[in-house]
């Protein structure tokens, strides 16, 4: 390292090197209340600077808005950081709760198109399938995929919550570069079959909520009585009344191991998933999200900090003893299709 920068590693097979850590963008413009646009863009240069270099966004991010809002910066920084972003869910102006999952080709076509647009780039480095339309064969949606990719439209291609089997598959059809799907001490259904997929495939997992949404920091203890209205965290059922109460109760060790260090709980949290990468043979670039500068610090801070196996130890009952699922509805999620 130089510079005080984040350490580097190849995202996928022959990819380009980008920081150990990325940052996820979503709450920048929705979800998680109210943001402040000139301290959100100050977290960016930030990041850059710290040596984060993978910005995660999708367009379903405030319809668009993210990419929108994303795009000065990725034009004052193209050559200096990897952009990623998906396509695949899809939303109504007349029904702000509607989720529909479209993976048809020609869907594809159209927006990877708009988003192009919104970022005012010419070329997405890294172009997700959000969820996975098991109405439609992986052929024809990573098919259409490749297409771009050959194209010059797009350079790299992901999956986000597929199971080891669909990884597979896909990967079978054109080389997949990184799967993104949520990876934490709360939530490990990745391994069930799809971090071993990755090993074989020399795919990058790029694990999103590491910090459990914030719930694994300490921040909060009851979402429902303590973020402000129209968070979304505040219908998540392990956040919420008598799970969010047994929940935070599984942080006992967190903050422990936390003190032991002179670190954060977040910075335990982050460090544990940072060290799959060692445990499961694997290139493991999480994307935990914020808006504040220093809180970007902090999280950097976790790719210093190393566990030991005791304190794994520790670490290694939570997932299994959580209450509650990781959404309310969980038909959209890999688990659903194990």
């Amino acid at each position: 390292m130089t510079d005080n920068k984040i350490a580097t590693v190849e995202l996928g097979r022959g990819g380009p090197r980008v920081g150990v850590q990325g940052l996820g963008c979503m709450g920048i413009s929705e979800f998680y209340g109210d943001t402040d646009e000139a301290s959100a863009r100050e977290t960016l240069e930030t990041a850059l600077a710290a040596g984060v270099t993978l910005f995660d966004t999708a367009d379903i991010y405030g319809s668009g808005a993210n990419e929108t809002f994303l795009a000065p910066f990725v034009g004052a920084h193209r050559d200096e950081i990897t952009l990623a972003t998906k396509f695949g869910i899809e939303r109504r102006e007349d029904d702000p709760d509607y989720r529909g999952v479209n993976n048809s080709p020609a869907y594809i076509r159209k927006a990877v198109e708009a988003s192009l647009r919104r970022l005012n780039t010419d070329v997405i480095d890294l172009y997700y399938m959000h969820r996975h339309d098991t109405a439609v064969p992986f052929a024809e949606s990573v098919g259409a995929m490749a297409e771009l990719v050959r194209e010059g439209k797009v350079k790299q291609l992901g999956l986000s919550e597929v199971t080891g089997a669909e990884l597979r598959e896909a990967h079978a059809v054109h080389p997949i570069a990184a799967l993104q799907s949520e990876w934490s001490l709360f939530s490990r259904d990745v391994e069930r079959s799809a971090v071993a997929a990755a090993a074989e495939l020399g795919v990058t997992v790029v694990p999103y909520s590491p910090l459990g949404r914030g719930f694994l920091t300490g921040s909060f203890a009851d979402a429902g009585k303590e973020l402000a209205a129209g968070d979304f965290r505040a219908s998540q059922p392990r956040m919420t009344g008598e799970n969010a109460k047994a929940n935070a109760a599984l942080l006992e060790p967190v903050h422990k191991i936390a003190a032991a260090h002179g670190a954060t709980a977040g910075q335990v949290a982050l460090a544990w998933v940072q060290q799959r990468a060692r445990v499961h043979g694997i290139t493991v670039v999480p994307i935990p999200g914020t808006r504040k500068s220093h809180r970007l610090l902090e999280n950097v801070g976790a790719t210093r900090l190393t566990l030991t196996d005791d304190e794994l130890a520790l670490l290694e009952p939570i997932a299994g003893q959580v209450a509650g699922d990781r959404y309310q509805d969980m038909s959209l999620t890999s688990l659903a299709r194990e």
